[in-house]
């Protein structure tokens, strides 16, 4: 019993190290901007249904099943750490391709009255909320990601799936979360 738990610990350890170096090592390049008429005017996303989709206008341009936080149908984003995925109007606000995920879309969270509402609870309201796509390092897992929610309140896709965003969507595309 002894010998699987150090073989477990060093397995655990071995993990860790490697999450921490390929976090480093970023993401790579992004992929370039997509034409004009491929590109979304707004991101909507259905944290019930586990589904992200990009419109142009009302049409529809693609749709990606999502993982979230861990927390995610407890409701929307109260305060750091909640492991809880915002809902309402936001913005990609900035962009992030050495993130330590395989590339990453910042949602404009905390508004005005998230923060309000986090601080009169007496906590901070937290941030760093993306659309990213997995780990650096471990794309290879590709769909079984789908299989839980697994981040700390983001919006997680594919490696594939995140160049595709990241071409689709320009910056200040407006996000809007649904419950």
């Amino acid at each position: 019993m002894r010998n699987k738990l150090v073989v477990l610990a060093i397995v655990v350890a071995s993990c860790f190290a490697y999450t921490k170096l390929m976090a480093r090592v970023g993401s790579g390049s992004p992929p370039p901007d997509a034409p004009l008429e491929q590109r979304a005017d707004l991101i909507r996303i259905y944290k019930s249904e586990r589904r992200m989709v990009l419109l142009r206008g009302d049409a529809p341009i693609s749709t990606y099943r999502i993982s979230l936080g861990t927390a995610a149908d407890a409701g929307p984003k109260q305060r750091e750490g909640d492991e809880r995925t915002p809902e309402g109007r936001y913005e990609i606000d900035w962009r992030n391709p050495k993130s330590m995920a395989y590339l990453s879309l910042h949602i404009s969270y905390p508004n005005p009255d998230d923060r309000r509402n986090a601080e009169a609870g007496g906590f901070p309201a937290g941030g760093d909320i993306m659309i990213h796509g997995l780990p650096n390092g471990w794309g290879l897992f590709g769909n079984v990601h789908h299989l839980w929610d697994w981040t700390d309140g983001c919006v997680a896709v594919t490696n594939s799936e995140m160049r595709d965003i990241w071409a689709r969507v320009p910056n200040h595309a407006p996000i809007e979360i649904m419950p």
